[in-house]
């Protein structure tokens, strides 16, 4: 369990995009274009309040961070550090999907379920992956570490670590040494 504090991940989630995006120039920016971010921070409140009772007021600032960056990430969903939201508008992540560190995710992605039963029924992303635009990724499937998924691809079954996964269904095309 990671015991970093809220504000210290809400810090690190506002300066992760002056490292890593050569098309940031400013605070101002930030602030005011960058949703993916302000989507993650709402999150972080919004699951602060539903691990601790509060589902409904959890729900209710996760509903207004959706109105106001057009991402929906329920509060229940695990989301880890580092995690950009770039270019956000349209992604969706739903409750039981588990996001490891420093996974980098485009418009459009969907992170969705292929059951309306119980239990855990969202993917699994793991370290260091990167999502492209448009793709979903469905179901209670694990991608691996240091996977890269294409754009617009639709994933409906695990992913191993290193790999890169495109099409519809998608089908590994490439492995990395990355995990030997």
């Amino acid at each position: 369990m990671d015991n970093t504090s809220l504000f210290t991940k809400i810090k690190e989630d506002f300066s992760l995009p002056k490292k890593i995006d050569p098309a940031l120039h400013s605070s101002f920016e930030l602030m005011f274009s960058y949703p993916g971010v302000w989507a993650i921070v709402n999150y972080r409140i919004a699951n602060k309040f539903y691990k601790n009772g509060f589902k409904i007021f959890a729900k209710f600032i996760s509903g207004f961070s959706q109105f106001i960056t057009n991402i929906d990430i329920h509060p229940d969903s695990t989301i880890g550090r580092r995690v950009f939201i770039d270019h956000g508008f349209g992604v969706v992540i739903g409750e039981t999907a588990e996001i490891e560190d420093d996974v980098l995710i485009y418009q459009g992605v969907t992170l969705g379920g292929v059951s309306l039963s119980h239990g855990k029924r969202h993917p699994t992303i793991k370290s260091h992956t990167v999502i492209g635009a448009g793709a979903k990724i469905l179901g209670n499937i694990t991608i691996g570490e240091h996977v890269k998924v294409g754009a617009n691809s639709v994933v409906i079954a695990d992913v191993p670590c290193g790999s890169t996964a495109v099409g519809i269904p998608a089908r590994v095309i490439k492995s990395s040494s990355k995990c030997d």
